[in-house]
């Protein structure tokens, strides 16, 4: 366009000279002139010196221009890459254009992974949402999907498809928007199990408090029978004795989880916490696999340290029983942006994946003799201390992950 525009002025000129010329021409004539080839050449020179100063002002006016081009060009392109969402311009057959860096960051690949592939092989979920009948995109608006990257990793993406026009309104391609919302669900899933285990907790303090008074005369009769009965039977005395013992501590979990008591929190030292619950869970098995703990000295935690000792323990006693003699489980922490990230793993069977998302859920459990409460006791433990817990699982094992805040500066 601006050096269309330079072309036609510069046209102009020409042609403005030469009727400048004729003009002068006929004014000769009729007044007197020494010579109309003298004056025919002495008017050219002073129209080209002119049209050579206009010249110079246009190509100095184009420079300009164009570098006012090249500004709003790079202004654009770094409103385009500073956007934290990811925008993807594709032409209409989905062939990928141009990717801006958080859509290449939030998909895990590099601009030559994206930039001339077929939309369908990056974007193929997304693509068949908007897809009609006909083959051609239904411009719905916003929606949102569990998406699973090239690399693997799952995602939920927001997203937005939109015809992409050119300046007269017809349409040169599709625009994709789309915005990472994995930790955003995370978050909303964590605040909805909270509630969930609220109102539990709740139902489970009635419970637990109508159960434990029958309970503790079922026990003193136990006692006093014990001694009356004839030898014979006093086994079976001790194994409603025993048993008795089983329901007082799933009411005492019971209690436990529906009414936290308040947090008493101090300077507590992570490594030795978790060194000591290691012991304490590995004394008395006879073949307990290998338990490394990476762990700096110097990590400090703002926290209840009996709670954590709960936790801790619990995690610990589930990744032991889930690894055989000859497996692992690892402890390690570290600092990341002032929090403290914990993970529990361990290598054995793992989780399987169609009741791994209820492992938090009260009263639900995998073991035969398990209460269901305690994870969800170590869930509740962590969100009170301002924390988070998630799990990762498959057949080569199962993590956990915790991230508290730092204690300090």
């Amino acid at each position: 366009m601006i050096f269309a525009s330079v072309s036609l002025v510069l046209m102009g000129l020409v042609l403005y000279s030469l009727i400048t010329i004729v003009r002068r021409m006929k004014s000769a004539g009729e007044g007197k002139a020494p010579s109309q080839v003298s004056f025919v050449v002495d008017t050219f020179h002073e129209l080209m010196a002119e049209l050579k100063e206009k010249e110079a002002e246009l190509d100095a006016l184009r420079q300009k221009a164009e570098e006012r081009a090249d500004i709003m060009e790079d202004y654009n392109e770094n409103i385009l890459q500073s956007v934290p969402s990811g925008v993807v311009s594709m032409d209409t057959s989905w062939r990928v254009v141009k990717a801006n860096a958080p859509a290449c960051r939030i998909l895990g690949l590099q601009s030559a992974d994206v930039s001339g592939h077929d939309g369908n092989e990056i974007f193929g979920e997304i693509i068949r949402q908007t897809e009609g009948v006909d083959g051609e995109p239904i411009w719905s608006g916003r929606g949102e999907l569990r998406y699973t990257a090239p690399s693997g990793r799952k995602l939920w993406l927001g997203y937005s498809l939109s015809p992409l026009r050119d300046s007269l309104g017809a349409e040169i391609g599709r625009l994709l928007v789309f915005t990472d919302l994995t930790e955003l669900k995370a978050l909303e899933e964590q605040s909805a199990l909270r509630k969930r285990l609220s109102s539990l907790g709740e139902m489970a303090a009635g419970i637990a408090h109508e159960l434990r008074n029958p309970m503790g005369v079922i026990s003193g009769y136990t006692r006093i029978l014990r001694k009356k009965v004839d030898a014979s039977i006093v086994g079976t005395v001790d194994s409603i004795a025993a048993e008795v013992e089983v329901m007082d501590r799933i009411i005492s979990d019971f209690l436990g989880f529906a009414r936290p008591r308040e947090l008493e929190l101090l300077d507590v030292n992570l490594r030795g916490l978790v060194a000591s619950c290691v012991e304490k869970v590995a004394t008395g098995r006879a073949h307990a696999p290998a338990l490394p703990v990476s762990i700096d000295s110097g990590i400090t935690l703002r926290a209840d340290e009996i709670m954590l000792r709960q936790v801790f323990i619990n995690l610990i006693q589930n990744a032991m029983d889930a690894t055989p003699r000859e497996g692992s489980v690892s402890v390690e922490a570290g600092v990341e942006g002032g929090r403290v990230v914990i993970k529990v793993s361990d290598n054995g069977h793992g989780i399987e994946k169609s009741v791994a998302d209820r492992v938090f859920n009260p009263f639900f459990t995998t073991k035969d003799k398990g209460t269901g409460l305690g994870l969800a006791l170590v869930h509740r433990i962590i969100t009170s201390h301002s924390g988070t817990i998630e799990m990762k699982t498959d057949e080569g094992g199962t993590t956990f992950t915790i991230n508290l805040p730092k204690a300090g500066p």
